[in-house]
């Protein structure tokens, strides 16, 4: 039994040891165990390489302003490790987590005892937990999958809508080497009749979503051709478009997060809004989808933390992420002199993030590590010590850069969610 959110945390950390499992045997005899609270809980779930959270955080203020009660299960988390199961944007009192963890428990240890469900992962019983305490408090629950789709923990539900917003290499050796096979691995959520929404996904990835959908008889929404987006530009701090789909037309949008596929993602959201209205017949206006794209806020996704100096933080921890701030970099920051302090974790392709951001023209990148079990190693990295600055403490690396930035100078801390996140901390 525990008494704190601190002792509670520590049991669910205790789990980390069983690493990331895939498979639905596990989750599937915990929530037998808890009477199945996935199936008294309505439901939208959400897959994809990025973009994931930012979707998940517009779909939730969006639904809001249906004066509807929304839960939000998202990761990793930025600010709180409770934040990871919120309503209406409140993240789970200590309180209610520590009577949640002590329900768990012992149904984690009536599990270990089995030799053919011993092992439950952290993510797996946080999923468990997510859905009993959605139950009989929400009136539709938004899930974000962990890893892939097809395997993910969240894959015992059966939403009334599905997304997946963009397909890239991450995750490969447990999702495959291709786009193609991680798509077919995130088009693992796509159900019977359900309808499913494709952000921007490369041909061959969205191919495999298709014959998916076919073969589930799931109705499909896809970017570029049942829905669409047209950018407008970057202005006053705001990302500005206009959306279509086959029903409707809403001009001049803005978002405040920043970042091309910002607005990407916010189709994706404002697609899935759409049907949500459409099935349970709700009216739409342009003010409330205005309205509720203004709410919206994600922390270290294009966030600019500092405005004098200007730093910027973004968690752009895989090749695609890190593609993506780089053309953002290269469309909204032409002008400034880039910093870049990065760092990241051993499971990712660190050699390509970093040959990527390399390819910024006169670029000052510091690669730097942190206090976390798998945190890059820097003596792997000496080989481009002519090429970036290595900086083992990156509390120095930072107070060094902000003290350099002028008028024309941005810093952008980048890499690991889990680096971003402790950089956060202290600056804010």
């Amino acid at each position: 039994m525990v008494t704190t959110g601190k002792q509670a945390i520590a049991w669910i950390d205790s789990r980390v040891k069983h690493g990331s499992r895939p498979g639905l045997i596990r989750i599937e005899e915990l929530l037998r165990l808890d009477n199945n609270p996935e199936k008294e809980v309505r439901s939208i779930h959400i897959a994809g390489t990025n973009g994931k959270g930012s979707t998940v955080m517009y779909l939730r203020c969006l639904l809001e302003q249906k004066n509807l009660t929304v839960g939000t299960f998202t990761s990793p988390y930025i600010e709180s490790f409770y934040e990871r199961i919120s309503i209406d944007g409140q993240m789970i009192p200590e309180n209610d987590f520590v009577e949640l963890s002590n329900r768990f428990i012992p149904l984690v240890e009536q599990m270990d005892q089995s030799e053919k469900y011993s092992g439950i992962t952290q993510f797996e019983i946080l999923t468990a937990m997510a859905f009993d305490y959605f139950k009989n408090r929400v009136d539709i629950a938004i899930i974000e999958t962990g890893i892939g789709g097809l395997l993910d923990s969240t894959n015992v539900v059966h939403p009334e809508l599905a997304a997946i917003t963009t397909v890239g290499l991450d995750h490969t050796d447990i999702l495959g080497d291709t786009i193609a096979k991680i798509a077919w691995q995130k088009a693992g959520i796509i159900k019977e009749n359900v309808p499913i929404v494709s952000g921007n996904i490369p041909e061959e990835g969205l191919e495999v979503i298709q014959a998916e959908a076919n073969k589930k008889n799931a109705p499909s929404y896809v970017w570029k051709k049942d829905y669409k987006t047209d950018y407008l530009g970057f202005k006053d701090q705001f990302e500005m478009f206009n959306f279509q789909n086959q029903y409707a037309q809403f001009k001049n949008l803005k978002t405040p997060l920043t970042g091309h596929q910002q607005v990407e993602n916010a189709a994706v959201a404002i697609e899935l809004f759409y049907l949500y209205c459409q099935k349970h017949n709700y009216s739409i206006s342009i003010q409330e989808i205005q309205t509720a794209l203004l709410k919206v806020r994600w922390p270290a996704r294009m966030e600019v933390i500092s405005q004098k100096p200007l730093v910027i933080m973004d968690g752009a921890h895989n090749p695609h992420a890190i593609k993506r701030l780089k053309d953002n970099i290269l469309t909204e920051y032409q002008d400034f002199h880039i910093h870049i302090l990065f760092s990241a974790i051993t499971t990712k392709n660190i050699d390509s993030m970093l040959e990527d951001l390399l390819t910024i023209q006169n670029v000052d990148l510091t690669l730097t590590t942190f206090d976390y079990p798998n945190a890059l190693h820097l003596a792997d990295y000496q080989d481009l010590a002519d090429r970036i600055t290595i900086e083992p403490d990156w509390k120095k690396a930072l107070g060094e850069k902000m003290q350099q930035l002028g008028s024309d100078d941005v810093l952008f801390i980048t890499g690991s969610l889990y680096f971003v996140s402790g950089v956060r901390d202290l600056l804010k």
